[in-house]
């Protein structure tokens, strides 16, 4: 589903990784890690059509945006979820407006996610649907952003320490939903540095030490 081939990212005069080749299937979980600095957020943002590479390539379901605004669009509305650091959420929307953002509706009209209503219930947040985003806590932003995901349905979800400044109780429902993404036959990759998340992927890249100096 995911094919690097080659990869080099240059970050303020220095080189972050250079020859990176990697791929992540169907159904994978693949662990990130790395020291800070290694440019571990920065590969997430390659994968996921935000940024670009310097040299090599990234492909999604075969296909390679380059640097085609258009093409890398249409891969994050078509094949693309996110879960970020800091959620992601815009403030001041409401939570079931944070949440449509993510659908996609094809051009058969169908929506191949749950309903917002059902995806709420599943993250624990039934009846919080008209609640500002900036009301919430960090955890229950967190479980907004998997709300998300889940009525998107992704082929790829990239995940960046999203676990980091969740209590065990949510950050074990992340990483719960992480798991049921990919034995729905997503890619997954996580960027991170908690043990605990490490030891539930079932495939690790650290990128090298020696790069981040």
């Amino acid at each position: 589903m995911i094919a690097v081939r080659e990869a080099r990212k240059q970050r303020g005069g220095r080189t972050l990784w250079e020859g990176l080749s990697f791929d992540v299937a169907r159904g994978e979980v693949l662990a990130l890690t790395g020291p800070s600095g290694a440019g571990k957020s920065t590969l997430l943002d390659c994968i996921g059509q935000i940024d670009v590479l310097d040299v090599g390539t990234v492909s999604i379901d075969g296909v390679t945006a380059g640097r085609s605004g258009r093409r890398a669009r249409l891969l994050r509305r078509d094949h693309l979820g996110y879960l970020f650091q800091d959620f992601g959420l815009v403030p001041d929307l409401s939570v079931q407006a944070n949440i449509e953002i993510g659908r996609v509706r094809w051009r058969d009209g169908v929506h191949r996610g749950v309903r917002t209503a059902e995806a709420l219930e599943r993250v624990g947040l039934a009846g919080r649907a008209t609640d500002r985003a900036h009301e919430l806590s960090g955890g229950e932003q967190q479980r907004v952003a998997l709300a998300r995901l889940l009525v998107k349905q992704p082929d790829v979800v990239l995940a960046d320490e999203p676990t980091s400044a969740l209590d065990e109780e949510n950050a074990r429902m992340v990483l719960d939903l992480l798991d049921e993404f990919a034995s729905g036959g997503a890619a997954v990759v996580i960027a991170t540095h908690v043990p605990a998340v490490v030891v539930r992927a079932a495939t690790r890249l650290h990128l090298d030490p020696a790069c981040a100096t």
